[in-house]
């Protein structure tokens, strides 16, 4: 069984950074796609960044690209989510996401949540201004 345990969110103000963490359970990792999503209060769960089983694909929204960076470590079964130039906009609860498929993992495949068989608990990222 597949689980997801996100850290490393918190408090920062604008302009500041954060790296989120999320660690995956199970020894099969690099058979998985990995996405990061956000939710702010009132709003829709949003695609943030995704990166390919074999990390040479990395996709992102136009709202975070050129501040955030998506990457894999495979010998910690850890996906990362590095936060730079952050904003108010930014803060939302951040959930990791894990998806194993059988086809090719390109953008519009990324950043549906639907694609996602496996969510972490999230953890809240809140940027002051």
């Amino acid at each position: 069984q597949v689980q997801l345990v996100e850290s490393g969110g918190g408090l920062a103000q604008a302009g500041g950074s954060l790296r989120l963490s999320c660690a995956f359970s199970a020894s099969t990792f690099s058979y998985y796609h990995m996405g990061w999503f956000r939710q702010a209060p009132g709003k829709e769960r949003e695609f943030v960044a995704a990166i390919s089983l074999s990390g040479s694909s990395r996709y992102y929204a136009d709202s975070v690209n050129g501040r955030f960076t998506i990457s894999r470590e495979t010998a910690k079964n850890t996906v990362y989510l590095q936060m730079n130039n952050l904003k108010p906009e930014d803060t939302a609860v951040y959930y990791c996401a894990a998806a194993s498929l059988a086809g090719k993992f390109g953008r519009e495949v990324a950043l549906t949540h639907t694609t996602y068989a496996y969510w972490g608990q999230g953890t809240q990222v809140t940027v002051s201004s």
